[in-house]
């Protein structure tokens, strides 16, 4: 990964220089301070993931450390018609910037109290993989070859022993950070997304990582409107300080402004020159050149007592930088248990049946409870469909994700049943570091025909001994709609109290021509069945047809068998 991207740091790794230098870049750029504590001791497991080593969604791998330019982007915007313009530093790859966008709006949608903006995932996506090497993606997304972090193996990483069987990063024995946003494989096992919907969770494809990595910066109740909470989202995905600080700088600078440009045409780090890449932009020198060399721009002198500045006399000279001063670390408070989630539990639901194509009756309803038992608000609860099925939430979503309300309880919208009948299930996950799971078995049933009607009014007589000229038609329903392979018992009967099959007049006939009076049929296509022929034999009078359904509806029809009238 060193080899295609430039040279990168690690956690621990970064030199006094190199932060100063770093400092330096950032305010000179006039890039929001970077945090001087890393605010996320209380956050550094993976939300819901369990790595070994450092806990990280990419296991603390290296990364890009170069800033953006000094200049802020000519073309401010964030619309995907935007011309390729301005800074070609702020240009992104079509493909990768709409999966950005539309994990933004999948996340507005399932997780509308995150926040979450798309600029934060162009920032990591930037840092990791430099916006998948420059949108180097196949029309579906997918980086048309691997990108790999280096092996965890505990030399300058964190420790990381396989955990895929390197069915993701090719490695059987140590995990390696996979595809556009870097996720080691234990982390995408919890957290990998389907995000353009072919029916795969693949790390290599941006749709899929960018929603991946929007989930996980999401995980708990983060606000990232909210500095704090979008630092300790950013600290989550990589522990390091240096991390947060060339994130949130690549952040400020989408804010200000970016266009699209075609895949694969995306500015990489720059090379300078002996295979390396510098992680910071060189400051341009601003002495004098011998000679008659012109600097790129004055310096200002320090600032005089009563203020504004006042150019040197003579040769310009660097001014004398103050090393930044470091504010102290904050402790982090350690959550009490009235705060801590501690279980998830079932809040009354009731049992989830459903016939085919209709809302179910009851809704899925937890409640989150403290380590003290008590009712635990603001906490995410995740709803999910599992299993083959067509049912689905509101707006066809299978994955909904919800707030718990003041008395910790929480609960799942509408499920609508599809076509497909049969069991599945439902879950409820919540919690980060110590995820707590309940679910219930859903059962979809066919439609079961309640009406069987004649669909012609037509009299139906014959001659004795002759074949009734007109066919028997009726048609099964459910609430008006049409059931096929509803099962249909035709019986001629008598007219006594309790009705019995009669053994005299009209009759239908069996594959050997016998006659019969009593037919088991199946109704075909919108319920629609049509009786075979019948026969008179040669007793007169009126005679009754009764059809009956299983679920006990039931139509007669009249039958008459009388001599025609002599001519």
């Amino acid at each position: 990964m060193a080899a295609q991207f430039g040279r990168r740091l690690r956690r621990g790794a970064t030199t006094t220089a190199v932060a100063a230098a770093a400092v330096a870049a950032l305010s000179a750029s006039q890039a929001p301070a970077a945090p001087q504590s890393d605010t996320a001791a209380g956050d550094q497991a993976a939300a819901g993931a369990t790595p070994s080593g450092d806990s990280a969604a990419t296991g603390n791998s290296p990364y890009h450390t170069d800033l953006p330019p000094l200049n802020t982007p000519n073309k401010p915007g964030a619309s995907v018609n935007l011309p390729v313009t301005g800074s070609a530093e702020a240009g992104i790859p079509a493909s990768v910037l709409a999966a950005y966008k539309r994990a933004e709006q999948e996340l507005a949608g399932t997780d509308a109290a995150c926040r979450l903006p798309w600029q934060l995932l162009a920032a990591i996506g930037k840092v990791e993989s430099g916006q998948a090497r420059g949108g180097k993606v196949d029309a579906n997304g997918t980086t048309l070859s691997p990108i790999l972090g280096p092996a965890l193996n505990g030399q300058g990483f964190a420790l990381i022993k396989d955990t895929d069987g390197g069915a993701y990063d090719g490695d059987s024995t140590h995990d390696r950070a996979v595809g556009p946003m870097q996720f080691i494989p234990s982390t995408w096992a919890t957290w990998g997304q389907d995000g353009n919907g072919d029916g795969r969770k693949d790390p290599n494809n941006i749709h899929d990582a960018a929603l991946a990595a929007g989930r996980y910066l999401c995980a708990g109740t983060r606000d990232l409107s909210v500095a704090a909470d979008l630092d300790r989202a950013v600290l989550s995905y990589n522990h390091s300080t240096e991390y947060l600080r060339t994130v949130r700088s690549w952040f400020d600078y989408y804010k200000r402004g970016t266009h699209e440009v075609p895949d694969g045409t995306g500015v990489l780090p720059a090379d300078t020159g002996g295979g390396t890449t510098s992680p910071f932009p060189t400051p341009t020198p601003t002495t004098g050149t011998p000679g008659g060399g012109t600097s790129p721009s004055p310096t200002p002198s320090p600032s005089k007592p009563g203020g504004g500045t006042s150019p040197s006399p003579g040769t310009s000279t660097p001014p004398t930088t103050k090393p930044p001063t470091t504010k102290p670390p904050t402790p982090t408070p350690a959550p009490t248990p009235s705060e801590t989630f501690g279980s998830l539990e079932d809040a009354g639901t009731g049992t989830l049946t459903a016939t085919a194509g209709e809302a179910f009756g009851e809704r899925v309803t937890v409640r989150a409870e403290n380590k003290l038992g008590k009712p635990l608000a603001r906490t995410s609860v995740t709803f999910a469909v599992v299993g083959a099925t067509d049912a689905r939430f509101a707006d066809g979503k299978s994955t909904v994700t919800l707030r718990t309300g003041a008395d910790g309880t929480v609960t799942a919208p509408v499920l609508t049943a599809g076509e497909k009948t049969g069991v599945f299930k439902v879950t409820a996950v919540a919690g980060t570091t110590q995820p707590r799971a309940l679910s219930w078995t859903a059962n979809v049933t066919a439609r079961v025909a309640d009406t069987i009607a004649l669909t012609g009014e037509k009299a139906l007589t014959a001659a004795p001994g002759a074949e009734f000229t007109d066919r028997v038609e009726v048609r099964t329903t459910y609430k008006g709609m049409g059931v096929a392979d509803t099962a249909v018992t035709a019986t001629m009967i008598t007219d006594a109290g309790t009705p019995a099959e009669n053994d005299k007049g009209p009759y239908f006939e069996d594959a050997a021509g016998d006659p019969v009076r009593t037919l088991n049929l199946t109704t075909g296509a919108d319920g629609v069945l049509e009786l075979p022929e019948i026969y008179a034999d040669d007793t007169e009078g009126t005679y009754t047809l009764r059809l009956t359904t299983a679920s006990g509806a039931t139509v007669t029809v009249e039958l008459k068998v009388e001599a025609a009238p002599a001519a």
